[in-house]
């Protein structure tokens, strides 16, 4: 039994839950405990107790703590990926890379806690110095969602960690395992008791405990829409700082003048790569007219010779979708897209494998048109819809009409059209000859309109979230 972790000691929850394997269904990852609203509430006063503490440590102690953490993480890669490929499904190559982020990310956060910026200002009243400086919020909630579970929580733990706040966090009821494993190098990284807390179970019982404790400061929140929205209002309701990233519906333009190849192979990993369970995944191609024959027999070609199989066999280029659920609504969307009239040009099947598991072909819809359900709502699966235009100018309209705007790409050999889609775009993140999905953890990420509400996260646009900013006049 996988345990919580509250106030420096491992806590046995009310219920567990098995964590089943999606590539092998009769795979069980391990059983993790699952916390009750008093649990949570125990998790936050000892927060709350640790928070003074924590913030007045020495930026060089916070420092040596979260390169432990990374060091530990980079030193267990291999235990740490196959346990992210048991449970979510990603490859294992896709799982290495994001253990590899996360250390990354703990490494990076180690060095911005010994370099929190202040300000001194000249007078402007004779004899009184204005000086601006940066404190820790307090205590910060923490949601995160299951496509990422350690990288995710690893960009928004270290930066609460560093910058001197206590920590509440709930992974993904989903798949608990690489959270668990994250939390448990914590506990051993020498921060005060109740500095760093892990609480396993249901957002509707951990989450909202969290959300209406007035002693949770701030919330960082990764998850849908729907929820997204829950989240905000109970946060604003009690005047909480909240941070949010959503959905996604996300455009590639292919203009043209785009290098074929370069556009296929955006388009594919984009779109489908790590099963499109990516919120900057590429579900909507925008392709002009004259390339577009040529783009959708190479994307299928593309795809024909993809491996779609077990996340832990060799060679597989595509593991399953998480769970029963997640599969059902891709093949929900893959039937409404047939009925509204897009034409399915490969795919959207299930896949036989050697174990039984969740696997899907990945689908591809063409001549579909922006008002078709499959091209306005996230469906967060291996499902992409080819929009044909006519135009550059048509390309971009269409790229920007979604209530998204977290990624946007274009591919094209133009730097006339670059430029002015880097500067048009309504997205938080655009890529130029790039993959839509694919960010570096030194760099702000966020969207726009309904994919992102408040502060970005990662990099040195971290601070505005997790700090507050303090005046102080001083006569001399």
């Amino acid at each position: 039994m996988h345990e919580n972790f509250i106030g420096g000691r491992w806590v046995g929850g009310a219920t567990h839950r098995d964590n089943i394997n999606p590539s092998d269904l009769s795979d069980v990852v391990g059983q993790y405990a699952q916390a009750d609203a008093t649990q949570t509430a125990e998790a936050i006063a000892a927060a709350r107790d640790a928070a003074h503490t924590w913030a007045h440590t020495t930026g060089q102690r916070k420092f040596d703590a979260l390169d432990a953490i990374g060091s530990e993480i980079l030193a267990r890669k291999e235990e740490l990926a196959t346990l992210l490929a048991r449970e979510e499904g990603k490859t294992l190559a896709d799982a290495r890379g994001e253990v590899d982020r996360a250390a990354g990310i703990f490494k990076f956060f180690a060095g911005e806690a010994v370099r929190v910026p202040g300000q001194l200002l000249p007078a402007n009243r004779a004899g009184i110095v204005p000086e601006i400086t940066r404190e820790p919020v307090g205590v910060v909630g923490i949601i995160a969602p299951w496509n990422f579970p350690i990288a995710i929580p690893a960009w928004k733990i270290a930066p609460a960690l560093a910058y001197g706040n206590a920590v509440v966090f709930k992974p993904a009821d989903l798949v608990p395992g690489s959270a668990w494993a994250l939390a448990e190098i914590i506990s051993r990284a020498g921060l005060p008791e109740g500095t760093f807390n892990l609480v396993m179970g249901r957002g509707s019982v951990v989450g909202q405990a969290m959300l209406q404790d007035r002693r949770v400061d701030a919330i960082s929140f990764t998850g849908s829409v729907g929820t997204g929205r829950r989240v905000a209002e109970a946060a604003i309701g009690r005047l909480a700082k909240v941070q949010m990233e959503m959905g996604g519906k996300n455009p590639l333009v292919i203009l043209d003048d785009a290098d074929l190849d370069v556009a296929v192979e955006c388009a594919v990993n984009g779109a489908y790569f790590q099963t499109g369970q990516r919120c900057t995944a590429s579900s909507r191609l925008i392709v002009q007219r004259g390339i577009y024959p040529r783009f959708v027999e190479a994307v299928k070609k593309r795809l024909e010779g993809l491996k779609i199989g077990h996340a832990l066999q060799a060679g597989t280029d595509i593991g399953p979708v998480v769970d029963a659920e997640q599969l059902a609504q891709n093949e929900r969307y893959v039937q409404i897209g047939k009925e509204e009239g897009a034409v399915l040009a490969y795919g959207g099947d299930r896949v036989k494998a050697d174990t039984e598991g969740f696997f899907m072909r990945p689908a591809l819809f063409v001549d579909c048109d922006n008002a078709q359900r499959i091209c306005r709502e996230e469906i967060f699966g291996p499902v992409a819809a080819v929009i044909p235009v006519a135009t550059y100018e048509e390309a971009l309209e269409v790229a920007n009409d979604t209530e998204f705007g977290l990624s946007s790409g274009i591919c094209t050999t133009s730097l006339k059209h670059a430029a002015h889609f880097k500067r048009e775009s309504q997205a938080g993140m655009v890529m130029i000859n790039c993959p839509t999905a694919g960010v570096d953890y030194h760099a702000p990420f966020g969207g726009r309109k309904g994919s992102s509400y408040g502060p970005r996260e990662q990099g040195q646009y971290a601070l505005e979230f997790y700090t507050t900013v303090k005046t102080t006049y001083t006569a001399a």
